[in-house]
């Protein structure tokens, strides 16, 4: 769900408030090019993971190592999204969404990067379907990240004043679904592989 920067500085008027959050903005090359770079990584990774060969004491630790990742960028995202879903339905308001959301991007993203560094050493099937389709959505839930922080960015111009606009609200709620999907998909088709 949304992730965001620092609060931007509010001023007296609308238009200086809303010129102010747009100042805020990421730029959309920086986050393409993040992306971009998140997505060769990945790739990256994939291809490395097929070069290793770990020995057992390694690859228990990294399997440790993985499990503690999950729990780490997992449980925060659910921290984020249950707290979006209760602002979606009206029971929270948008500040705590955006507070929690800033407050968690960093065990978010280091949850993400210790699942992708430790899948190395765990001798991964990449002649797996399943295991291909959990890069897909490994990469998918990067990609939703920094849209979702994108997001997060706009609705900080409605923290405290106004309605957010239905097509904000809608896109909020598709990158919460987006991001439980990932995560989820991800961490089911890990526990199929573990079993085979």
């Amino acid at each position: 769900m949304p992730r965001t920067l620092p609060h931007p500085v509010r001023t007296g008027g609308t238009a200086t408030a809303d010129a102010a959050a747009q100042h805020e903005l990421t730029p959309g090359w920086l986050l393409a090019a993040v992306g971009a770079l998140a997505a060769a990584l990945l790739a990256a990774s994939r291809w490395t993971s097929g070069h290793v060969h770990a020995g057992v004491t390694l690859q228990t630790a990294a399997r440790f190592l993985h499990v503690a990742s999950l729990v780490v960028g997992l449980g925060a995202v659910l921290a984020v999204d249950w707290l979006a879903v209760l602002w979606l339905t009206g029971r929270r308001p948008l500040a705590g969404v955006l507070d929690t959301a800033c407050a968690l991007q960093t065990p978010i993203w280091a949850g993400l990067g210790g699942l992708t560094v430790t899948g190395l050493f765990l001798r991964p099937d990449l002649g797996s379907p399943l295991t291909l389709v959990k890069l897909g959505l490994v990469l998918a839930v990067t990609l939703n990240g920094l849209y979702a922080h994108r997001l997060g960015q706009l609705l900080e111009r409605y923290r405290g004043e106004g309605e957010v606009p239905r097509r904000l609200f809608a896109r909020s709620a598709a990158a919460a679904t987006v991001s439980q999907a990932g995560w989820w998909g991800a961490s089911f088709i890990g526990f199929l592989n573990s079993q085979s």
